[in-house]
């Protein structure tokens, strides 16, 4: 790897550590921890017909199940998100937003798309840089087949 290469690199990890501590001054900012803004984010974006269950969220957050369930006993106790049992497989807890979890993630959604949209042409830049420096084709890296995540991120 060239110089360059390694420019790139620290451009990008540095836009992406820029992204996650104006995030976690924003959920801080309307009373939340960023891992229970995270653990928001993980709920709403669901994609399931019923709500995430604890297991769907440790798999989207990249933790294990058992710090998942403490996070989510904070987040109750906190007054934004609600437990309840699987109605056809009581062992399975499911996890959804209350009213208050709502409206809390909806005061950051619109701060952090418009965010989102600002990292973009940066992380498009540095791709293009890479394509041209190397001629090779961006290739998608190891992201994990049902969230999209980049393992080890």
């Amino acid at each position: 790897m060239s110089a360059g290469d390694f420019q790139n690199l620290l451009a990008f990890r540095t836009s992406l550590r820029r992204f996650l501590h104006w995030s976690q001054t924003q959920a801080r900012a309307v009373g939340l921890t960023p891992a229970q803004h995270q653990l928001l984010v993980a709920i709403k974006g669901h994609s399931g017909s019923q709500d995430p269950t604890i297991s769907e969220l440790a798999e989207y957050l990249l933790l294990r199940h058992h710090s998942v369930v403490e996070l989510v006993d904070r987040a109750a106790t906190a007054g934004v998100v609600a437990r309840s049992r699987d109605a056809e497989d009581g062992r399975l807890t499911r996890v959804t937003l209350t009213p208050d979890g709502e409206a809390r993630l909806s005061q950051l959604g619109p701060a952090h798309l418009d965010e989102l949209r600002n990292l973009a042409p940066v992380l498009d830049h540095l791709v293009t840089d890479w394509v041209a420096h190397t001629g090779q084709r961006a290739a998608p890296g190891p992201a994990n087949r049902r969230t999209g995540v980049p393992r080890g991120a």
